[in-house]
């Protein structure tokens, strides 16, 4: 009969492949932030901001042009994906992108949308929509 001790002492990379998993996603972490950061400066908001979980959707939703109770949609399961696609869909308009650009590479893939936004040649235009 094994036990978990004993299952834990015959598994002895298991601590070295956690630990390699968890720098791995820290660095992805860290990656994300850095386009998020970039975009929130071009779009002449505080780059901190996207260190504060709530107010970086403010943020976020202040870019795309949408309004501040917005981010009760957020909490409500199923909407809240709906937003996140519409909010998508606004910031990329908002740098000058298209739709096809604002659900695939906001939505479906944000880190390298993120980065390319933050990092290209992409001007902030504005809200894509005026703030009601």
């Amino acid at each position: 009969m094994t036990t978990l001790s004993a299952l834990l002492l015959q598994n002895e990379g298991l601590p070295a492949i956690g630990a390699a998993m968890i720098i791995v996603y820290l660095a992805i972490a860290v990656v994300c932030i850095m386009g998020y950061w970039k975009v929130f400066v071009k779009a002449g908001q505080p780059g901190w901001a996207i260190l504060i979980p709530i107010y970086n959707l403010y943020v976020l939703l202040k870019i795309a042009g949408r309004p501040g109770w917005w981010l009760l949609l957020f909490l409500i399961p199923l909407v809240n994906i709906g937003i996140w696609i519409v909010v998508a869909i606004d910031i990329a308009k908002s740098f000058g992108q298209s739709t096809v650009f604002g659900v695939v590479l906001l939505f479906l893939l944000s880190v390298i949308g993120y980065l390319i936004l933050g990092f290209g040649n992409y001007r902030y235009l504005g809200p894509s929509r005026s703030t009601v």
